[in-house]
């Protein structure tokens, strides 16, 4: 048996090869029989590399895959950010990178969430890392200090059926019966519709209530943003508002403006994607506002929070004296998005921006 391994060895290493080997072989032989600790510390090596390489299989990060990212993004979103009777609906999932960009309809308007790859964290909104120049000037237009005033005007810029416009609204509420008069206040619009016909018409009639009867908007609005869609007749003749005056405006408004002529040309809509509404237009521009809900204070875009107090810290910072009212202690926590009256899960500041 020997010779014919030796037979075996000749022919796969050739004969002058086969002293080499066994000089390796006896030196193996030597060193394990020679040194046990050598060959005790080689076994606990390969232990070792062994250990570590099943941490990592055990604590590698796991994957929940197109069909988990779905599945977790709507229920998480309609357990916790929605009220009853809205629900979410998907739209598309993908894989970017190392997140999961899922896609979501909510009413008319469709928003992009984001969700890392073990679904553990969730993100209702994406921000570029890389500034552009665009990016930049934007950013540094926003960090204009706001200039204080006696009496500072307020600017709220929203789209009616926006949910992240709902809930700056009604976070604003409970800060304009506190300063009243103090300040100059009022609701404007985003120079685009996202949320569809409806939107459109609820714009106007905003505006309308604004124009013709404006210290009974505040009670106007706290009616609809309760339940919204279907409500605003029934929230007319709660705040004692006349709504044929209010249907004679909205006429004479979207004649004046082109509004819904415009919503069926698509050449006019924004990025090819909506409607314009153009009654606060030059607004628009003059502040470069982006999307729904934008506070713009003295002139200049303020960064707020959506609780109340939060919103009146920032505006009572843009008095030359604050008054008295400012010290009001107001809630320090963000309503919920859409309608209805929860609290908000989260206080992530998210837009409705195109």
């Amino acid at each position: 048996m020997e010779e014919i391994k030796k037979e075996e060895t000749q022919s796969l290493v050739g004969a002058g090869e086969v002293s080499k080997v066994h000089a390796v072989k006896n030196k193996i032989v030597k060193c394990v029989c020679g040194n046990k600790m050598h060959f005790i510390a080689g076994v606990v090596l390969i232990l070792i590399l062994a250990s570590v390489a099943g941490y990592y299989y055990k604590t590698k990060p796991t994957d929940i895959g197109l069909e988990g990212a779905k599945n977790k993004v709507l229920e998480f979103v309609n357990g916790n950010l929605l009220q009853p009777g809205t629900e979410a609906e998907l739209v598309s999932v993908a894989k970017e990178n190392d997140l999961y960009v899922v896609t979501i309809k909510v009413g008319e308007q469709e928003i992009p969430t984001y969700l890392t790859r073990d679904g553990k964290k969730f993100f209702p909104q994406a921000m570029e890392t890389e500034i552009t120049d665009a990016d930049a000037e934007k950013k540094t237009t926003q960090a204009m200090e706001i200039p204080k005033t006696d009496k500072p005007t307020v600017e709220l810029f929203v789209m009616s059926y926006c949910p992240y416009g709902t809930q700056m609204e009604k976070g604003i509420l409970p800060v304009i019966s506190t300063l009243g008069d103090k300040m100059d206040y009022s609701l404007k619009f985003v120079d685009y519709a996202m949320h569809g016909n409806k939107e459109i018409d609820e714009n106007l009639r905003q505006y309308c209530i604004q124009k013709n009867q404006p210290t009974k908007l505040s009670t106007y609005l706290a009616c609809f943003l309760k339940k919204g869609e279907g409500t605003s007749d029934a929230c007319l003749t709660a705040s004692g508002i006349s709504a044929t005056s209010i249907k004679s405006c909205v006429a004479q408004t979207d004649a004046k403006f082109s509004i819904k002529k415009d919503a069926t040309d698509k050449a006019k809509w924004s990025n090819a994607q909506y409607p314009p509404f153009n009654i606060d237009k030059d607004d628009n521009l003059k502040y470069t506002v982006q999307g729904s809900p934008t506070l713009v204070v003295n002139g200049v875009i303020a960064e707020s929070g959506r609780d109340s107090a939060s919103i009146l810290k920032v505006i009572c910072e843009a008095f030359n004296n604050a008054p008295e009212e400012c010290l009001a202690q107001l809630s320090a926590t963000a309503p919920a998005p859409g309608f209805g009256e929860g609290k908000a899960a989260t206080d992530d500041a998210a837009s409705c921006a195109n």
